[in-house]
């Protein structure tokens, strides 16, 4: 085993070595290597170095380099070096985090984690949260709370009998709503279609003037960050007006809740604090190693109204029982990667990476305005979008960008226009990155436009 894991190590320290100069997304010939790995299973055992080098030989060239400094796809963050080492030193605990008894270092660093995460987001005071894999989760996760809370005050109880029957809750989105919300609504039995939708702004912002029909059975889901814009919705009045309704309000905030731990960008979460629910990814911009979300309550016991169970050889005690706030009752202990991520950092760290890539997004915009090609939205955080002419043109670049290798930077359709999604959202890029990276996407650019 010992020989094993220094052998493992030593090929992961060689990979994260050559991430500052090498392809961001893999050659083709490295994918169609991959072809060696498809195989019956063997009839015999093999060994477990042959396994490893087997797999980084292979597999290693083929992976997307998203842990370095040059990909700038889906708002996914990188892994900081302590939250990385931790991720290791938690898969040599193995540790259950279902229960107190089963982990107690894993159910402590959550509590500790909860903690320090209410004060780095600015959410109320006594709230609860659930770790779960990704804001897909935290999403359901917190809906389901909501479903609870609204229908308990209604005389219903969801969990026993379910929906058959039971009293209507109508549910009002953004027109831009992610499409995370729309797939956890669809789980809940909310249905993804029959959701009222609300209209938004050039900026994908939804209009506050447009709500109209709030009762206390009623649920409107808001977002923190537009996936495309990084817009944040206009919280102060939204939650004003679904607190005078009794109604619920839910904050998808999978990167834009992270702004709240930056001075310069903070003012932009005003009002979220008004919410009931809150859901955000950790493996975005606090840059945990997959997978890492969480779901927030206002009242705990909502939340564990919606998630607890219970059965005779479960020993439970009076402390928080990690498993009454998720879904799950085995898990992995993915509050020890956000303990270490935030004890590495500290308020200044994690204030000092929301900028710098706040910073990296504006330098982004400022180049493609001064070469001639249009940025969509405004560059409030870290999302900058970008259409160089028409549809087609616009695909050309970003599929001419794929295949250079320098950078990786998505694409998407907004408010009718095709246009280049760049996220800035890693720990690990530089100045040097995005200079490199931007010149690379110019250059590719004034081939396929033949602008100078």
């Amino acid at each position: 085993m010992e020989n094993l894991l220094k052998l493992t190590a030593e090929r992961s320290i060689r990979y994260l070595g050559r991430l500052p100069e090498g392809r961001v997304f893999p050659s083709s010939a490295a994918i169609a290597s991959l072809s060696n790995l498809v195989e019956p299973l063997p009839e015999a055992p093999s060994k477990d170095e042959d396994v490893i080098q087997l797999l980084d030989d292979i597999g290693s060239p083929a992976t997307v380099l998203t842990t370095g400094g040059r990909y700038f796809g889906f708002v996914t963050g990188g892994s900081l070096p302590a939250s990385l080492a931790a991720n290791w030193l938690a898969g040599a605990w193995d540790q259950n985090a279902g229960l107190q008894v089963m982990s107690p270092v894993a159910a402590i660093l959550e509590q500790v984690a909860l903690d320090w995460l209410r004060d780095v987001l600015s959410l109320p005071p006594g709230i609860g949260a659930g770790f779960v894999s990704g804001a897909t989760m935290a999403n359901f996760t917190a809906l389901a709370a909501a479903r609870h809370a609204l229908l308990q005050k209604q005389g219903w109880d969801v969990e026993a009998k379910g929906l058959f029957g039971a009293p209507p809750v109508s549910v009002m989105v953004g027109d831009e709503v992610h499409v995370s919300v729309l797939k956890a609504l669809g789980l809940l039995g909310f249905g993804r279609e029959r959701v009222i939708r609300v209209p938004v702004d050039v900026q994908g912002r939804l209009c506050a003037d447009a709500l109209s029909g709030l009762t206390d059975a009623s649920i409107i889901c808001i977002q923190a960050g537009n996936v495309n814009t990084g817009a944040f919705d206009p919280a102060v009045e939204i939650c004003a007006a679904a607190q005078k309704a009794g109604a619920w309000v839910h904050v998808d905030g999978a990167f834009g809740l992270w702004a709240a731990a930056s001075p310069r960008h903070a003012h932009l979460t005003a009002g979220y604090d008004g919410a009931d629910s809150w859901a955000t990814d950790a493996h975005k911009w606090l840059n945990v190693p997959y997978d890492s979300g969480i779901a927030f309550c206002r009242d705990p016991a909502h939340l564990s109204g919606a998630m607890s169970s219970t059965a005779a050889y479960l020993l439970t005690s009076e402390k928080r029982e990690p498993y009454h706030y998720v879904p799950e009752m085995s898990r992995r202990a993915r509050g020890i990667e956000i303990w270490a991520a935030l004890r590495s950092l500290g308020r200044s760290g994690l204030s000092d990476l929301i900028e710098r890539n706040c910073r990296y997004a504006r330098r982004f915009a400022e180049g493609f305005n001064k070469a001639g090609y249009r940025v969509l939205n405004d560059v409030d955080i870290n999302q900058v979008l970008v259409d160089f002419g028409d549809p087609e043109t616009t695909r050309r670049v970003i599929e001419g960008v794929h295949a250079d290798g320098t950078c990786w930077c998505g694409g998407t359709e907004w408010q009718g226009h095709t246009a280049m999604r760049i996220s800035v959202s890693s720990w690990a890029t530089t100045d040097a990155d995005v200079e490199r990276s931007l010149a690379a996407i110019l250059r590719i650019a004034q081939k396929v436009t033949g602008k100078t």
